[in-house]
């Protein structure tokens, strides 16, 4: 990606205006879609990723936003529950896939407001997924890629209510809940029986822990006064297991319109990246067997049309549009959902809008291997309050949608 990507620390954006509830949900199941190719494309932002230069610039009280390493949590006590944390078919810890910095100006309440994306890395457990995300209505479904919102006022118990200087010198005002000594996502509320000192979300993350190294170093910890801090990737003593993570990037933010500009000029910087479009937005060979097994026209042409914008930036990781009219770029027509199959907000009970998508060229920086058996997805579309409501649960679970390749759905 070009060196000179400006990174944008926080992303700011308008409120959404009302709309009418009843008018939004009261709509029958149907296969019908309102029709894109005649409306003007709204302003998308696009995410790209980009090591940091300094792995510090990534801590909670910078508001980054961020892909894979671990979660820079905005409320950094009151985590999610164990219930919510987990799988829902095979009942493993979540891993942290991403987040983003998304205030909404004009609403004290989400004067600080951050999303963050968590999934189960088994391509199994993501197929029964794509099946359980229609079922909303018959109950709640049971799902291994789950949303949080999390936001706060200015004022606020964790962090100053003037904005950070970012030259090294801010500080954080309050320490965070213990986390797992093993994943450093979740919350540590499992204390080792021995040393008493090392944190874990589970017991599945302690015995893992165990047989990696922490039974070696758990008489040093015993013999130890000093306790187990977290800081960044290290907690105390124990690192957090790469094992347990993806590699850690920041998401910097750039204007879309600003790449079609580029490539109206002739811009060839984006021939380098091929081997990002060529694996993980199957073209070429991989294109054409995906099209042959395309059912109808529509899938076709929706692909045509998915592999020409994001041909406009192919590192792209990230597409985002809060605004009332937005709506994914689905690379298929089949497996989207329609605004019946979209359920309300599990609080307010009002309608969510959609907010970003995530692309599998992600799954290209995380270094997942591209074969059957790896976790692959089109695209998942994240949605949310569109009032973006409040509540005693500091993070509440958003919605979020699956689109799958034909080969695999």
């Amino acid at each position: 990606m070009d060196s000179n990507l400006a990174s944008l620390k926080s992303l700011t954006i308008t409120p959404l205006e009302e709309k009418e509830k009843d008018e939004e949900f009261q709509i029958e199941n149907s296969d019908e879609f309102d029709e894109e190719e005649d409306e003007e494309e709204e302003e998308v932002q696009l995410g790209f990723v980009e090591k940091p230069r300094n792995p510090r610039s990534l801590l909670r009280h910078l508001f980054p936003s961020k892909a894979g390493g671990i979660p820079a949590w905005l409320d950094p006590v009151n985590l999610p529950s164990e219930k919510s944390r987990t799988c829902g078919f095979c009942g493993e810890p979540l891993q942290f896939l991403l987040q983003v910095y998304a205030s909404i100006q004009g609403k004290e309440s989400t004067f600080h407001r951050t999303l963050y994306v968590f999934m189960c890395p088994s391509m199994t457990c993501l197929l029964r997924d794509q099946h359980e995300q229609w079922r909303y209505k018959q109950g709640t479904p049971s799902r291994s890629v789950k949303v949080f919102r999390c936001q706060l006022p200015r004022y606020n118990p964790y962090y100053s209510d003037v904005a950070p200087k970012l030259d090294g010198t801010d500080r954080l005002l309050s320490s965070g809940a213990p986390l797992c000594c093993w994943c450093g996502t979740w919350k540590g509320e499992k204390l080792c029986g021995s040393c008493k000192k090392a944190r874990y979300c589970s017991e599945k993350h302690q015995i893992v822990h165990w047989k990696s190294g922490h039974k070696s170093e758990c008489h040093k910890l015993t013999a130890s006064d000093s306790p187990i801090a977290n800081n960044g990737n290290i907690i105390g003593d124990i690192t957090v297991s790469e094992i347990a993570t993806w590699p850690e990037y920041e998401i910097v933010m750039e204007e879309e319109c600003g790449f079609e500009l580029e490539k109206s000029e002739g811009n060839s910087s984006s021939v380098g990246n091929s081997a990002i479009v060529t694996k993980y937005s199957k073209t070429d060979e991989a294109m054409q067997s995906v099209m042959d097994q395309f059912e109808a026209d529509a899938d076709k042409k929706s692909w045509a049309s998915f592999q020409e914008r994001i041909s406009r930036a192919p590192e792209q990781v990230l597409r985002y549009c809060r605004d009332a009219m937005a709506k994914p770029l689905w690379p298929l027509s089949s497996g989207r959902p329609s605004k019946a199959e979209i359920p309300p907000c599990g609080y307010c009970k009002g309608p969510l809008c959609y907010e970003f998508q995530i692309m599998p060229q992600l799954l290209y920086y995380f270094g997942v291997k591209n074969d059957t058996s790896s976790l692959d997805w089109e695209t998942i579309a994240v949605y949310t309050c569109s009032a973006s409501c409040e509540s005693s649960i500091s993070y509440k679970e958003e919605f979020a949608w699956v689109q799958l390749y034909p080969a695999t759905s």
